[in-house]
């Protein structure tokens, strides 16, 4: 059961300067016929501040980015052994599921390469707890970020190179699964809808009654942590949007296996590094997530804070005073909760007003956009956070571009410091590839990302190069958890 306060966070509008969805232009159509102010009483309502101009980036965008290593200057890499380079020869449409369950594993791994040996690496980070976000099959930052913090907290060589003795680890601590990827019987609830067709002009979404999945493969997808893509590739010749319940499909072995490692105890936010970081009170990280967070001329909060209320499921409070480009004297409107609304499944309150941790209804954009301050997960990840937190956990953003807080490369933070030592008692204890143009990484299948007629296109608030309304910055000192009630600008 959880304590009152995580029940009373459904009892007060909250105020966020983030989320959103794709590319909907705010007022755009007629406004809808109910009153605005009747809608707010929803309890559950996450008022969200974004810009509306914006859009997602496209698979191109994120394509260009898997190979970013940006992250690098903000930690500590070992050096490789030295020796001679391999090729891997493995291919993206080589991937099938006895291909990841029993073919000749192919290291090291690392640079532009993509197929089986690459989703099986993924499987295990995911199983491990230190997430790749979404697995596409295509070796890139986020599956070589998480392997690099496996790496540095289990006492092996940080290199983010997957090679025989991190494979061994990671097999180990994932639960040394039999097959990676399993013949999954599909439950009445797997399969159940409604879908719904998101618009892209807000008020058209007010009317819906969820935020629902668009189809079927989309829900799939998320359950399975993969892209649409992949599942498909995983399950040729068969129709994912119209599978019925009883129906055995190949899916990684990821879904119900993640349990509680530990007790959190503080959560570590990095700007530069794209991460979020769960960790224990001795500082060692139990669970690492990809992560989207402000841009340089949006940045996140620089400082100490603490997790003060945590809402599931929330609607969304389309307020136009709070959005930038919108007509302030439009109507107000109530998108309601789903996965694809302004802040996916759950929306982590933080002790500075309008920041927080949340979903989103892009997966495949964690790691690679930008957004408006606060920190964007994937719903999955998002979700098994909201239940490891509570409140007054202190959460420190470190790195943050554009913040005015000192990022020089020394500042490497607590993880750093604790990992090292980790790993040295670990050892006295014995303890990205571009996309292709036929298999992108977008939820929509093809190379058409979120804009095709499969695609989402609701309002995305996050995205990159964004210019917010002017609000008051952070307190960089603030630890005190305070509960963020009904604030309003």
């Amino acid at each position: 059961m959880r304590p009152n306060w995580y029940a009373a966070a459904a009892m007060v509008a909250l105020l966020a300067a983030c989320g959103g969805k794709d590319d909907a232009k705010a007022g755009e159509g007629a406004a809808p016929a109910a009153s605005a102010g009747a809608q707010a009483n929803n309890p559950n309502a996450v008022a969200v501040a974004w810009d509306p101009r914006e859009q997602d980036p496209t698979p191109e965008q994120i394509a260009a980015q898997r190979m970013d290593m940006s992250w690098q200057q903000v930690v500590q890499m070992d050096s490789m052994a030295p020796g001679r380079p391999v090729k891997n020869p493995e291919r993206w449409n080589q991937i099938t599921a006895q291909a990841v369950n029993n073919s000749p594993m192919h290291l090291p791994l690392t640079g532009d390469v993509e197929g089986p040996s690459v989703l099986r690496v993924q499987i295990l980070l995911d199983r491990a707890l230190f997430s790749p976000g979404m697995m596409d099959g295509r070796w890139g930052k986020n599956a070589a970020e998480a392997l690099y913090w496996f790496q540095k907290m289990n006492g092996l060589r940080a290199t983010a190179v997957v090679d025989s003795p991190t494979v061994a680890k990671l097999s180990q601590l994932a639960g040394s699964p039999r097959e990676l990827v399993v013949r999954r019987t599909l439950t009445a609830n797997d399969v159940a809808g409604p879908f719904t067709t998101i618009p892209k002009d807000v008020y058209e979404q007010a009317k819906l009654d969820c935020s629902c999945y668009q189809t079927l493969t989309e829900k799939l997808s998320e359950k399975f942590h993969i892209t649409q893509d992949l599942l498909k590739q995983l399950n040729p010749g068969t129709d994912l949007d119209h599978v019925a319940a009883g129906t055995a499909i190949n899916a990684p072995a990821v879904d119900g296996d993640r349990k509680s490692k530990g007790t959190v105890a503080s959560i570590e936010v990095s700007g530069r590094g794209t991460y979020v970081h769960a960790l224990d009170a001795s500082g060692r990280i139990l669970y690492h997530f990809p992560s989207t967070l402000g841009a340089t001329y949006s940045p996140s909060p620089s400082g100490k804070f603490a997790v003060s209320t945590v809402t599931q499921d929330p609607a969304w409070h389309y307020q136009p005073a709070l959005l930038t480009g919108v007509d302030d004297s439009l109507p107000e409107a109530m998108v309601p909760k789903g996965p694809n609304n302004a802040v996916g499944v759950v929306w982590m309150a933080l002790s500075e007003p309008h920041y927080g941790i949340h979903g989103t209804g892009s997966p495949e954009t964690i790691g690679y956009a930008t957004s408006h301050g606060c920190v964007r997960l994937t719903n999955w990840d998002a979700e098994f956070l909201s239940h490891q937190v509570r409140r007054g956990i202190p959460v420190h953003f470190r790195d943050i571009a554009g913040a005015g807080n000192g990022t020089a490369p020394s500042d490497v933070g607590r993880s750093e410091a604790n990992a090292a030592a980790n790993a040295s008692a670990s050892k006295a204890g014995g303890t990205t590839t571009p996309a292709r143009s036929g298999a992108s990484g977008g939820r929509t299948g093809g190379t058409s990302g979120r804009t095709g007629t499969s695609g989402r296109t609701g309002a995305r608030a996050d995205s990159a190069n964004r210019t917010a309304k002017p609000r008051t910055r952070p307190r960089a000192a603030d630890t005190t958890a305070t509960p963020d009630s009904t604030s309003q600008r």
